[in-house]
Parts: structure tokens; sequence; C-alpha cells
């Protein structure tokens, strides 16, 4: 079975609990921090890849790293360790993050912009661009790129919305050269 597989098996059980017990959003929420914990800490990383260590001693480290997680999210990160699974750890938050998303009517977005959006653009931008997508809101990512010059570029899993000055002064300038 490809390991995107086991992920998702995981991050659907686990789903299905937090929906039960509706702590969909906590749930969530929590997969992110820990999500990002795995990604950026090395050591940690280290930790949990050594063959070295126990699968006890592991638990005993990922107990200790995410303490104030809720009970279900540190139940299944033993499971994965139990199951020596500790590689999709980090792909299981990101399919349960995924069935979330979908479940609340949320998309994650990626917004370049030249500066930091405010948090009035941020809603407007979420109200609009859900609506074209059938959405109720998006999750944005607010990524500065001084390149554009002026307006935004937005991102919505594979579609691109160009509203950039960069991006008109490259579509006129293949306009003009064609």
């Amino acid at each position: 079975m490809s390991n995107s597989m086991v992920a998702k098996r995981y991050a659907l059980a686990l789903f299905q609990i937090a929906k039960e017990q509706q702590l969909l959003g906590t749930v969530e929420e929590e997969l992110r921090v820990v999500k990002e914990v795995l990604q950026y800490n090395t050591d940690l990383k280290a930790v949990l890849k050594s063959t070295k260590l126990t699968n006890e001693k592991k638990k005993e480290i990922l107990k200790e790293a995410f303490a104030s997680v809720n009970v279900y999210v540190l139940n299944t990160l033993m499971i994965l360790i139990d199951r020596h699974r500790e590689e999709e750890l980090v792909e299981v938050a990101n399919q349960f993050i995924e069935l979330a998303n979908e479940e609340m009517g949320i998309a994650e977005a990626k917004v370049y912009s030249i500066r930091p959006l405010s948090d009035a653009e941020r809603e407007g931008i979420s109200s609009v661009f859900a609506a074209k997508i059938g959405k109720k809101s998006l999750k944005i990512e607010n990524i500065v790129d001084s390149d554009l010059l002026g307006g935004i570029k937005l991102r919505i899993g594979n579609r691109i919305y160009d509203g950039s000055l960069r991006g008109k002064l490259d579509r006129l300038e293949r306009k003009l050269l064609s």
C-alpha cells in the first residue's frame, strides 16, 4: 500500500473521531502545529528516524513535545510510532487538514502582494474569491513579493488569479510581440 493511502486512512479515522466529538477546528489547528514542528525541527526528525531508539522512547519524546495537544491527536501520534509509520506523521496532518477544510467549506490560498495584507483586505479577498470557487471562506497565507510591482497574485489549489502589475506588463509584452 502506498504511503499516501496509509496516511489517508489514519487521517480519515482521526477526522471521524474529531467530527463525532465536535473538535474538528481544534484538532485541525493542533495538527498544523504538529506538522510545523515536525517539518522544521531537524533534531526531532532525526530522533524519530533513529533506529537506535525504542518505540517507547520515541513515544516519550513525542508526549513531552506535544503535551498540550488533544488526546486524540496524541493517540494518533502514538499509534503511528507503534506501527513504525514515523515518516507518515506530516502526511497524516496534511490529509487531515484537507478533509477538515473540505468539511468546513474552506480553501487554502496563497496571496502574493508587495506588502503585508491588512485584516480587511484579507477578509475582502476571502469573500470574493471563496464565492468564485464555491467555498465559504479562504485560509490565506500572505507572501510578500516585491517583484509584483503592485496588485496581488492569488493561488488556490492549481488555479492562479494574477492581478499584479508585473503580470499585466508580461501579458502586454506577449501581446505586442505576437
